[in-house]
C-alpha cells in the first residue's frame, strides 16, 4: 500500500524524534560518564580489592589453623611418647595462638599437667581463665568450668558453688552430671534437702550418665526420703514433688 503524504511525514518526524532521543542519550550518557566515570572505576577497583584481600585472609587462617592443629597434635603425641617436658613447651606456644579452640585445648592440657604436678593453685588459675574465654569455643569453657568447680569445691561457700554451675546444672545439658551432683551436695550443706533430692534422683534416672555416678545419686536420693523408681522419667517429677530443673534454680521457678 503506497503512504500518503501525511503518513510519509509522520514517519520521517518519528524517525527523526528518536534520532534525536538517541543522541540526548549518548550525551547525557557521555556527560554522565566524564563526571563520575573515574569514580565509578575507583569504587569497582576497590571492591575488586577488598573482595581478593578478603579471599586472601581467609586462606591464610585456615592455613595458620592448620599449622596450629599440626603443632597440638605433634605435642599430644611427645605428651603420650612420655616425653612430658617437650610436650608443654609445645603447648606453653599453642596456649598464645589467636585461634581460640587450640588456644583452649592447649591451656586445659597445660592446667591438667599442673594439676598432676601438684600445682593446684596454678592449674585453678588456667582453668578460671579459659571458662572466661568469650572467644573460646563454648564446650572448653563448660569443661574448664567444671574443673575448676570441682577443684575449688571443698574451699567456697556453697551458694558460691550453686550460682557458678547453674547453668549446667540442669537435665539435658552435658555436664549435668557434675554440675549436679555438686549442686545438691551444696544445697545439702545448706541444709536445704528439699532441694538437694530432686536433683540426685534426676541424676540416678539419666541413662547416659556412667553408672558409677547413677548408683552414688540413687543412694543419695534414697538417703534424703526420695524413692527413684517412682520419679517420672517424662516429667522429672519426684514423688515428694518438686524438680531437678526447680531444685538447682534455687526453688525460685514460678
Amino acid at each position: 500500500m503506497a503512504l500518503t503524504p501525511t503518513t510519509k511525514q509522520a514517519a520521517t518526524d518519528e524517525a527523526f524524534l528518536r534520532e534525536v532521543d538517541d543522541a540526548v542519550r549518548a550525551g547525557d550518557l557521555q556527560s554522565f560518564w566524564t563526571r563520575f566515570g573515574r569514580w565509578l572505576l575507583l569504587a569497582l577497583i576497590a571492591g575488586l580489592a577488598a573482595f581478593g584481600g578478603w579471599i586472601y585472609w581467609q586462606n591464610v587462617k585456615a592455613a595458620a589453623a592448620e599449622k596450629t592443629g599440626d603443632a597440638f597434635v605433634q605435642a599430644v603425641e611427645k605428651l603420650d611418647a612420655g616425653n612430658e617436658k617437650a610436650g608443654v613447651a609445645e603447648l606453653t606456644k599453642i596456649a598464645q595462638s589467636d585461634q581460640a579452640g587450640y588456644r583452649a585445648m592447649a591451656q586445659l592440657l597445660l592446667a591438667n599437667i599442673d594439676a598432676k604436678n601438684g600445682a593446684t593453685a596454678k592449674a585453678n588459675a588456667v582453668y578460671a581463665k579459659v571458662a572466661a574465654d568469650e572467644k573460646a569455643p563454648q564446650v572448653f569453657r563448660d569443661m574448664a568450668l567444671i574443673r575448676v568447680a570441682t577443684a575449688e569445691f571443698d574451699s567456697l561457700p556453697p551458694q558460691k558453688t550453686i550460682d557458678r554451675l547453674k547453668p549446667l546444672a540442669k537435665p539435658g545439658t552435658p555436664w549435668f552430671g557434675s554440675a549436679g551432683e555438686m549442686t545438691a551436695i551444696s544445697y545439702m550443706k545448706m541444709g536445704k534437702d528439699d532441694l538437694a533430692g530432686p536433683i540426685f534422683a534426676q541424676i540416678a534416672k539419666q541413662e547416659d550418665l556412667p553408672q558409677s555416678l547413677r548408683s552414688r545419686a540413687q543412694q543419695m536420693a534414697g538417703g534424703l526420703g526420695i524413692d527413684t523408681v517412682q520419679l517420672d522419667a517424662k516429667s522429672g517429677k519426684a514423688s515428694t514433688g518438686g524438680s531437678a530443673a526447680t531444685a538447682a534454680d534455687g526453688g525460685n521457678s514460678k
